[in-house]
This record gives structure tokens, C-alpha cells and sequence, in this order.
């Protein structure tokens, strides 16, 4: 019988129900064990296919981490653009975003440490580190929108609110990872996490809107290309 055009031929099929499998083994493990307690050998048991074809789908056991947790990412992302479209505070709308993260993170605080050391220092050839490298593009972006919208109800200029925003949403990132790693290293034990994230967003955001205050000509003052009225000669 032929397969219809269009359709997954059966090696597509084959190669799809692997990879379901095995990313199905590797998230159950890594949940159950944490990553430093999971083999790469104990993966390609529960998803029942050999050891070199479970290298085929991802080149190391850091590489499965990064498959499970960017589906993780992925998701808690997707919510928190959702959950920001509504707010107006340009604080509350960036904590709106950052909040199912961190709840997702706090599920395994391990895996998402390990899954953070992975991203920032896995191999650059990783497909999975390179699909979660485009999620933290996705998140900055996303911050970035969120701050050039609330500059543009702020009646500031767009085309500068557009650049500084996107070193915000880096800025914000890099806050982010570090909150995400705290408890795993013990910096900062006394604080509250979710305090200190509001008060470092707080402060960027000031920030962001300040310069763009400082960008603004003053009142009276001539804008570049136009020059300044002639006072009349007195008779």
C-alpha cells in the first residue's frame, strides 16, 4: 500500500515514537533523581532503546537535560506573556513574566541549576542549547515589548525606547539567572527571593524610564535640523 502524500513515512514515525520515548524517560528520571543521580545508560533502559540510538537524539546527558527543561521553559514563558498582556504597570507586567519561571524552577531547584549551567556553557554545536539560547532571545524580546509599550502610553519616544528596552530585557535576564541559582549556591540566604527580583526589576525599569526622561529636549529647546528663531533687530 502506498502512503499518501503528505503523510510521516514509516522511518519518520519510528524516529518520532524514539524520541517521545526517550524524552519521556529522561524527564521522569531527571524528576525522580535530579541530574547528578540519572545515567545516561538507566535513560535508554526506561525508554527502551539502545544506548548509541539514544545518542542520536541528544549527544550527552546535559543535552537530554536541556530537551526536558526547554519544553519547561517553554511553557512557564508562554504563561507568563499571557499573564503580562494585562497588566498596566510596566513592574508588575516584567514580575508577571518572570513569575511562572521561577515557579517552575522551584519544583527541582538541581535541574534547573544544572539546566542554567548548560545554557550558558554547553557546547555551542548543542541543538537543545541553541533551542533554549532562542527561549532567552524570546524572553528578553518579550520583556523588551512590554517596556516599549509602556514608553509609547508614556508618549516617549519609541525608536529610543526600542533600544533601551532591549538592554533592559537583557539586564532582567541576568537578574533572573542569578535568583534562579541562589538557592542552590546559598548566596543571599537571609533574603526573599521574589522580594529582591521585585526590587531589581523595580530599579531597571526606573531606570529605563529615566534615561528616556533624560532623552527628551528640553521644553523651548531647537531640535536638531532646525535653528533658532532670529530675535528682530530694534529700529
Amino acid at each position: 500500500m502506498v502512503e499518501s502524500a503528505g503523510a510521516p513515512g514509516r522511518r519518520d514515525r519510528n524516529m518520532r515514537d524514539k524520541q517521545s520515548r526517550i524524552f519521556a524517560a529522561a524527564s521522569s528520571l531527571f524528576t525522580e533523581k535530579g541530574f547528578a543521580g540519572v545515567t545516561t545508560q538507566q535513560i535508554s533502559e526506561r525508554a527502551d532503546v539502545a544506548t548509541g540510538t539514544l545518542f542520536r537524539y541528544a549527544t550527552s546527558k546535559g543535552e537530554l537535560l536541556m530537551m526536558v527543561y526547554n519544553q519547561q521553559f517553554r511553557a512557564a514563558l508562554s504563561i507568563g506573556e499571557r499573564e503580562s498582556r494585562s497588566r498596566r504597570d510596566p513592574v508588575d507586567a516584567v514580575l508577571a513574566l518572570v513569575r511562572p519561571i521561577l515557579e517552575a524552577a522551584d519544583s527541582n531547584v538541581e535541574n534547573t541549576v544544572n539546566y542554567q549551567r548548560e545554557l550558558l556553557f554547553g557546547s555551542a554545536s548543542e541543538k537543545y542549547r541553541s533551542e533554549g539560547l532562542d527561549l532567552v532571545a524570546l524572553f528578553e524580546e518579550t520583556v523588551a515589548c512590554r517596556l516599549v509599550e509602556a514608553a509609547r502610553n508614556r508618549g516617549l519616544d519609541e525608536r529610543q525606547a526600542e533600544d533601551r528596552a532591549r538592554h533592559a530585557g537583557r539586564s532582567i535576564f541576568a537578574i533572573l539567572h542569578l535568583i534562579l541559582a541562589r538557592a542552590f549556591t546559598g548566596a543571599h540566604p537571609h533574603n526573599d527571593p521574589e522580594a529582591d527580583l521585585h526590587a531589581q526589576i523595580d530599579q531597571i525599569v526606573t531606570g529605563f524610564f529615566a534615561a528616556l526622561d533624560d532623552d527628551r529636549p528640553a521644553r523651548g529647546t531647537p531640535q536638531p535640523g532646525t535653528s533658532s528663531p532670529q530675535r528682530k533687530k530694534e529700529s
